[in-house]
């Protein structure tokens, strides 16, 4: 499980729509805690990938994954996952983010259509790499 904000979730909705019709991305930082992430910041990223794959691709470089996670560690905070948009695909994971991604971080993902962001859901890699687990999104204020 993992628990956002109402504007932590209004913020990665901006964010995705900023950046239609391409991905957008960022880290989530926050605490583990009691087996449930919570969510405290949510850092917005540049996507770095080629102009002409950014529309259904996103690419974090390592100096900028190591920024969140310097950012965290000055915080108090974990690195506990990322987000990004799907413009104009359902919020679920595709191959390219299963052959991606690492286990114990939350994934969150953005459907975007035609501009507005919809249907946010969070999936958590099992520890075989084999699949995703949808991960229950709970509100917290």
């Amino acid at each position: 499980m993992i628990i956002i904000t109402e504007i932590q979730r209004l913020e990665m909705n901006r964010h995705a729509e900023s950046e239609y019709p391409n991905e957008c991305c960022g880290a989530v930082l926050g605490r583990f805690e009691n087996g449930k992430k919570i969510t405290h910041t949510i850092l917005p990223i540049s996507n770095m990938r080629e102009p002409e794959a950014k529309h259904n691709r996103f690419l974090i470089r390592p100096e900028e994954f190591l920024h969140c996670e310097k950012t965290a560690r000055k915080s108090g905070l974990d690195m506990i996952g990322f987000y990004h948009s799907h413009p104009d695909h359902p919020a679920e994971p595709s191959q390219y983010d299963l052959e991606h991604a690492l286990p114990v971080y939350s994934y969150i993902i953005i459907a975007v259509a035609k501009g507005n962001a919809g249907e946010m859901t969070s999936w958590e890699l099992q520890n075989d790499r084999t699949q995703f687990n949808k991960e229950l999104i709970t509100e917290n204020e």
